[in-house]
């Protein structure tokens, strides 16, 4: 009989910049390694934010997408469970766990929540960045009264429990129980395949065969998908290879990583070039990235035609009726983050079901789904899902547009012209203003909320060149919860034009770095078919020249151009 393992209270002090953000607390992963206590500190205000009547024997799920840091986080976190009357924990083979993966757990086993270690698309490794997020029992994120909790907490913590001496293989697949002192059920650890549950549920979503004909079949489309050796690599090979039929040279990068290979896991243009330059060859059909921990993706078709992500939402949401998941239960309604281009508007218009505009945080989608309003939901930075799950879902998206592609028989470009042709395109790119000093950001979004909520704003026109834009209605927007009835302010500045064009400003805050973000989304809408093939910056241009000019951005930062634009 070994002896049963002693539970140990340490004494801490808090620290007071552990509120988390959107998605979770993201710091250097020098903060979380290097500061004494930092992450025992979060962890103790994540379990003691549950009430202890419901954490006293509970299931939680713990997965992450493999970076630098995660596994050594992985076993405190199993300390600290086990010392906070935590029952069961459920973890991923070798902790890892994709976000989707993470959120349908949750739901199949009804855990009382999930920890996930993930910076999402930030870079890993030493110099990178380290996060912890925590999914609440309907499988998403925490809603802001989750994140207050733990926040406070955080602030007068003065100790934290964990049981030092308790050793986990993550390697080792089964069951592992533990007696401690001082409790009479043992505690438990899941070691669990990464994929399988998650697999299952795609299972009764989509039509495996139509997509295994479309990769194999005497027509066969060539695909390529890059995991940007993130968690991805595992469910790419055993979904897309193993199960769908790919071959194993159109999976690339699936080898996880804890620096990614030494770029940053972002799915865009920029950081999957090598992916747009294989594209550029010609022969492959479809291509695919994904970030880190698979919740956000991008899809390029052949020659590298790459599908905005505000266009991909679209695009789902006019073909749904291909998968057999929405023929099944119907449509909903659709919903979008106001910074998202309008384009998932008309299509709802033209199926008849309602739009919800939402601030930006996947958390705002999972209300309206759990009350049975939303069937699709998306963002503009690559983020796109269904109410199969509570969060954005990377592989879901691409077996959708995999359904798309073989039950219409076509190409990505021709299905994404088909759809400009039908409803118009939503001409659309976003500049971001990364590391601006914060005091100079917030008095510049508060003086430019003066100048657009001015009464005589609304009747202003803008000339660029021989274009004359004329202001239909500004504001800073605000979203009243259709369920619950709670206000959400300030969630972005928007001007709306009245040919429907629209700029939006946003200060960010789900970055792990110094400083502030400022985002300028554009947005024009171009009916007619003879001009929905032109750059998207030269018809963006005179809108964005009118954004520099009100908001002063470049004088009033000190930047002459954007960090990023997408």
């Amino acid at each position: 009989m070994t002896n049963p393992i002693p539970v140990v209270t340490v004494q801490t002090s808090p620290f007071d910049d552990q509120r988390p953000g959107t998605n979770g607390l993201r710091r250097k992963t020098a903060v979380f390694e290097g500061k004494k206590n930092y992450l025992q500190n979060y962890i103790q205000s994540v379990l003691s934010s549950i009430d202890l009547r419901d954490r006293q024997g509970c299931t939680m799920v713990v997965g992450s997408d493999g970076r630098y840091f995660s596994r050594a986080a992985t076993e405190i976190i199993v300390q600290m469970a086990a010392a906070n009357g935590i029952g069961r924990l459920v973890i991923g083979h070798n902790g890892l766990l994709s976000t989707p993966a993470v959120s349908c757990i949750i739901r199949k086993i009804k855990a009382i929540g999930g920890i996930i270690l993930t910076a999402s698309h930030n870079p890993g490794g030493l110099g990178g960045d380290f996060g912890v997020k925590f999914n609440v029992a309907n499988g998403g994120p925490s809603p802001d009264t989750v994140m207050e909790k733990i926040a406070q907490v955080s602030r007068t913590l003065e100790e934290y429990a964990i049981c030092p001496d308790l050793r986990i293989d993550l390697a080792r697949l089964g069951r592992h129980d533990f007696d401690l002192e001082n409790k009479f059920k043992p505690f438990r650890v899941e070691i669990v395949d990464s994929v399988e549950l998650y697999l299952n549920l795609l299972r009764t979503i989509f039509d495996f065969s139509s997509i295994k004909s479309l990769l194999t079949g005497p027509e066969q489309l060539k695909i390529r998908i890059d995991a940007m050796n993130g968690v991805m690599g595992l469910y790419v090979r055993r979904i897309m290879c193993d199960e769908l039929g790919a071959p194993a040279n159109a999976a690339v990068n699936c080898v996880p990583m804890e620096d990614f290979g030494g770029r940053p896991p972002e799915p865009n243009l920029t950081y999957a070039a090598p992916l747009v330059d294989a594209m550029k060859g010609g022969d492959i059909g479809f291509g695919a990235a994904f970030d880190a921990d698979g919740d956000r993706y991008m899809i390029l078709g052949e020659n590298g035609f790459f599908v905005n992500p505000s266009d991909s939402l679209a695009v789902m949401a006019a073909n749904l009726s291909c998968i057999p998941y929405f023929r099944q239960l119907g449509l909903k309604g659709f919903a979008r983050s106001m910074a998202t281009s309008t384009a998932l508007d008309r299509v709802a218009k033209a199926l008849k079901v309602a739009l919800y505009e939402t601030p930006t945080g996947w958390r705002f989608f999972g209300n309206l789904m759990d009350s049975g309003r939303c069937s699709l939901c998306g963002e503009e930075s690559f983020g796109t899902s269904s109410d199969h799950i509570r969060e954005k879902d990377g592989l879901w998206s691409v077996l959708v547009w995999l359904s798309i592609m073989a039950a219409r028989k076509q190409g990505v470009d021709e299905i994404v012209k088909d759809h400009w042709a039908k409803l118009g395109r939503n001409y659309f790119c976003r500049f971001d203003y990364e590391g601006v000093d914060p005091r100079a950001a917030f008095y510049m979004m508060r003086d430019l909320e003066g100048v657009i909520t001015d009464k005589a704003f609304p009747s202003q026109k803008f000339a660029v060149g021989n274009t004359v834009y004329s202001v239909e209605r500004a504001d800073n927007f605000e979203y009243v919860d259709p369920v619950d009835g709670t206000v959400v302010r300030n969630q972005g500045l928007r001007i709306v034009f009245t040919d429907a064009s629209r700029l939006v400003f946003r200060l960010s805050g789900s970055g792990g770095g110094a400083g502030a973000t400022v985002r300028i989304y554009a947005e024009s809408l171009e009916r007619d078919p003879e001009r929905q093939t032109r750059e998207t910056q030269a018809v963006l241009g005179p809108l964005i020249a009118i954004a520099l000019k009100i908001s002063d951005i470049h004088e009033r930062t000190g930047r002459r151009s954007p960090t990023v634009i997408t």
